[in-house]
């Protein structure tokens, strides 16, 4: 059975998760530990659940999803994953970090690439990769049919929606991610996203304010 762990780091309060299951095999989805205590924190939940991680898997690659890819992918020795879209938006963050007072920021760089539809497997879990732009260029969300979950980063939050003002985004694209892709997955889907609490599916198509497409009756 698959398990989600949710842990809140820096500044910007972004959800980092791990997901697992009863082989003990991992991944962790948009590390945005930066402070030592944060990294601790992490491993330390690691080490508690005997976890073997497998990859290390950005939804996107703003600067508070990807403060501790290099942590990550220094300690465990795994694969570093992000859609081609955005390695831009990855390369970027060093030249910036420092004016957000990430003056110790280290780059690290992917080892490969995610598709739309794409299996990510480990243990007895298979995440499917959805490709979500909008928010970011090479944006994408895992979804994981079995337990009716979707890591969906920065597309879609609890009464709102990812921000589009930022270089790449597009609300129009936006949208369509939300309503073509996300909105045609089982309305009792949860949504674990990068800030704030889980919502679900179809909550979202009621209630929010930006995006719904069903009117309460």
């Amino acid at each position: 059975m698959v398990k989600i762990q949710r842990f809140t780091f820096n500044p910007f309060a972004e959800n980092t998760y791990v997901v697992y299951d009863e082989t003990g095999e991992a991944v962790i989805i948009d590390p945005g530990c930066y402070e030592r205590t944060e990294k601790d924190e992490l491993a330390k939940f690691i080490v508690s659940e005997n976890l073997h991680l497998k990859y290390l898997l950005n939804t996107h690659c703003h600067i508070d999803h990807v403060l501790g890819n290099y942590f990550i992918k220094e300690k465990y020795k795994i694969p570093f994953l992000i859609h081609p879209k955005d390695e831009p938006v990855l390369k970027a963050v060093k030249a910036y970090a420092p004016n957000y007072g990430f003056a110790a920021y280290q780059e690290a760089t992917p080892d490969g690439y995610l598709s739309e539809q794409e299996i990510i497997q480990f243990g007895n879990t298979t995440l499917n990769v959805l490709f979500l732009p909008g928010h970011a260029p090479g944006h994408v969300g895992f979804y994981h049919k079995e337990s009716l979950s979707l890591i969906s980063g920065d597309v879609l939050f609890q009464q709102s929606i990812g921000r589009t003002d930022l270089p790449g985004g597009n609300f129009d694209i936006l949208i369509e991610s939300i309503q073509q892709k996300i909105f045609l997955l089982p309305d009792a889907v949860t949504i674990y996203p990068g800030h704030g609490d889980t919502t679900t599916i179809g909550e979202e198509k009621i209630s929010n304010p930006f995006c719904a497409i069903n009117l309460i009756r």
